[in-house]
């Protein structure tokens, strides 16, 4: 690897746990603030278009972060592979890595977004969605099929500098992407001055043209500037070798990803049994879920690069120690966050939108649902660390029980029995027993290399 790599390589197997996971959840926390204001600005904007619209675009919600989703995924593959290269001082196999992996997330992108638009009528038919909806759904998604490739090659190539220790570039990058997206929604949307009035389109327009700026400086920085990315093609080996070690994690952790738009969809559908403003409400309630749960997302993307450059240094001691330091103040801040939700429920369900039955919708979601958003970080700190451990089907089997056996299944249960009420405390109830097994699942995952390490030694 270049002097400008090795540079740019941060040391996290040193020093203290604390400190290491400030300095780099820090700048992820403006960065992911501004990611996720991609949905929250676009959902704003267009709730001036009507509740039809508003409602559309919330269908959609499932379907972007199944895409999304898969860039996480990879992303976590990248992280993982790159990072213990690195922990392990083996500096040009974390270049080979990286380069690799980018190959491979290009084509895995396309693959995806193919099939989802082949099937986009039938998707959003089975979500529930009426005819009349599907023709605002399809003007959107036509266009943010086309731009999402760019935005797993963006997640990856992100994954990449976070490996090395570096989370101030990526979030630079995502603060820079979310302010243009924020400036063009207006002007495309509502046709400001020479921009033509596209509607719910536009916001998909300003969405892909942020994605392609920060796709272009992100790859000319990896390529170029900092060198973890090769300008020629890796070889045949290095394809086989780089590429086994990437999927074997990369596909589990997104298939895990996956589950979350997967069981988004399961629950629009069980939420437009209470009719569109219900929909309309948990549309904006699922946008607001990002902004209340930032510090857990931007720790779920700092946290790996410190568990897998000591664990590929055999520093199992300091793994431990950084997961319980990370769980510990997520609990107690996530509990902060929900009492300002409650106070300030009514001025939310106002700022989304004007009619009394979704104001009453989204207030009731406030109320709720983010009782359990510490119970959420604990799951979701519990899988990056699993998939920073080289143990991607244990996050895997979690994800699947978490959506599948607890979560829509109590949320299901609770619709039946108590409506819209029993729906969110449902769903609630299902990410409290799904924390104690996460929580017990890592600590047996610790002991078993505790272990390991005693044999070895």
């Amino acid at each position: 690897m270049s002097g400008k790599a090795k540079h740019n390589t941060h040391n996290l197997i040193d020093g203290p746990i604390q400190q290491s996971l400030v300095r780099m959840t820090m700048p992820m926390i403006i960065g992911m603030l501004m990611l996720f204001t991609f949905s929250l600005v676009d959902t704003w904007f267009i709730s001036f278009l009507g509740t039809e619209s508003l409602t559309a675009i919330s269908f959609t919600f499932p379907v972007t972060f199944f895409v999304m989703s898969l860039a996480i995924g990879l992303g976590i593959g990248a992280s993982a592979v790159v990072g213990k290269f690195l922990g392990a001082s083996q500096h040009e196999k974390a270049k080979e890595a990286a380069t690799v992996i980018n190959y491979i997330s290009f084509g895995l992108a396309c693959i995806t977004v193919a099939l989802c638009w082949t099937f986009m009528d039938q998707i959003f038919t089975l979500m529930g969605a009426s005819e009349r909806l599907l023709v605002l759904i399809r003007e959107y998604m036509v266009v943010w099929f086309a731009g999402s490739v760019l935005v797993v090659c963006i997640m990856t190539g992100n994954s990449v500098l976070r490996a090395c220790g570096d989370t101030k570039t990526p979030s630079i990058l995502m603060a820079a992407a979310g302010l243009m997206n924020a400036i063009l929604d207006p002007l495309l949307i509502f046709g400001v001055g020479p921009f033509p009035e596209l509607g719910i389109q536009g916001a998909a327009w300003a969405t892909v043209i942020a994605w392609t700026t920060g796709f272009s400086y992100l790859f000319y920085l990896l390529i170029f500037k900092v060198e973890m990315v090769s300008r020629s093609i890796p070889s045949r080996e290095v394809m086989q070798s780089s590429g086994r070690d990437m999927l074997r994690i990369g596909i589990p952790a997104a298939g895990a990803n996956m589950m979350t738009p997967l069981a988004a969809g399961i629950m629009t559908a069980i939420a437009a049994g209470f009719g569109d403003t219900a929909v309309a409400a948990f549309g904006v309630g699922a946008r607001i879920e990002p902004i209340a749960t930032l510090l857990v997302l931007a720790m779920s993307s700092s946290l790996p690069p410190i568990i897998s450059q000591n664990f590929g240094a055999t520093r199992i001691d300091r793994v431990e120690e950084a997961y319980r330091i990370a769980t510990k103040f997520i609990l107690g801040w996530q509990l902060l966050i929900y009492v300002v939700l409650a106070i300030g429920a009514g001025l939310i369900a106002g700022f989304f939108s004007d009619d009394p039955e979704v104001v009453r919708a989204i207030r009731l979601f406030v109320w709720i649902m983010p009782v359990g958003y510490g119970l959420q970080g604990i799951i979701i700190l519990t899988n990056s660390s699993l998939n920073a451990m080289h143990k991607p089907l244990s996050a895997l089997y979690l994800s699947i029980a978490r959506f599948f056996v607890f979560y829509v299944p109590l949320a299901y249960v609770g619709s039946i029995y108590f409506g819209l009420f029993g729906f969110f405390a449902g769903a609630v109830c299902g990410n409290f027993l799904m924390a104690m097994i996460s929580w017990r699942t890592f600590n047996r995952a610790i002991s078993g290399e505790h272990q390991l390490k005693e044999k070895t030694a």
